[in-house]
C-alpha cells in the first residue's frame, strides 16, 4: 500500500477515509482495496469503530460519485468523450474506459449501478453511463448505496478480523481476487432476495 494513504488515516482520521474515498471514486487508481481494509485493520486495534468506518466510507463513496454522474448529465456522450479524450488522462481515464462503462449498463440497465460497485475497475465510471440516461438522481444513489454497502462491509470486516495480516487482503484484492470477492458478494445478495421470496410465497400459501 502507499505509505500516504496510512499517513492520510492517521493524521484525520474518519475524515481522512471520507476524503479518500471520495478521491477513490473521483480517480478510479486509488483503491477502495487498499483503504478500507485498512481502516477496518486500524478499527480492530481500537483505533476506529467499524460500523462507523463503513458508514463514513460508504458516504465518501457516494459523494465521490457525483462528479462523473452530473458531468456525463450535464455535458452529454459526444462532449464528455472529447473532453476525455483531451483531458482524461489527468483523471486516469480514457474515452475507451467512458465506451465500456456505456456498454455495461447498456446491458444490465439501472441494476449495471449496483452490479458495478462490486466490479473494480466498472465502480467508479458505471456513474458515467447512469448520468447520460434518463436514470433519476434518488435511484441512482440508492443502488450506488445498496451496490457499495456490501463491497465497503466485506472489506472493511476482512481488514478488522484479519488484522496484522491485512497487507495480504490488499494484495489478494488487486486484480482478479477483487473480482472474485465481487462474485461472492453478488452471489451473497442473490441468495438472501432469494431466501426472502421464497418466505414470502410460503407465506401466502394456505
Amino acid at each position: 500500500m502507499d505509505q500516504w494513504i496510512v499517513d492520510v488515516m492517521a493524521r484525520f482520521g474518519y475524515l481522512g477515509v471520507f476524503f479518500l474515498m471520495v478521491a477513490e471514486n473521483v480517480f478510479p487508481p486509488i483503491p477502495s482495496e487498499a483503504i478500507v481494509p485498512f481502516a477496518g485493520f486500524t478499527a480492530g486495534q481500537g483505533s476506529f469503530d467499524l460500523a462507523t468506518v463503513v458508514v463514513v466510507a460508504l458516504a465518501g463513496s457516494l459523494v465521490g460519485n457525483l462528479p462523473w454522474f452530473f458531468a456525463a448529465r450535464w455535458f452529454g456522450a459526444e462532449r464528455l468523450l472529447a473532453i476525455t479524450a483531451r483531458f482524461g488522462r489527468f483523471f486516469f481515464v480514457r474515452p475507451d474506459d467512458v465506451t465500456a462503462a456505456i456498454t455495461w449498463f447498456d446491458r444490465h440497465g439501472p441494476w449495471a449501478v449496483f452490479l458495478g460497485r462490486l466490479v473494480p475497475g466498472v465502480r467508479t465510471l458505471i456513474s458515467i453511463p447512469a448520468g447520460l440516461s434518463s436514470m433519476g438522481f434518488l435511484t441512482f444513489l440508492l443502488y450506488s448505496a445498496l451496490g457499495s454497502v456490501i463491497w465497503i462491509g466485506v472489506l472493511a470486516y476482512l481488514g478488522f478480523t484479519l488484522q496484522q495480516n491485512w497487507g495480504v487482503v490488499e494484495q489478494s484484492l488487486s486484480g482478479t481476487g477483487g473480482i472474485a470477492i465481487g462474485i461472492v458478494a453478488l452471489g451473497l445478495v442473490g441468495w438472501l432476495v432469494w431466501r426472502h421470496r421464497r418466505k414470502a410465497r410460503e407465506r401466502r400459501q394456505p
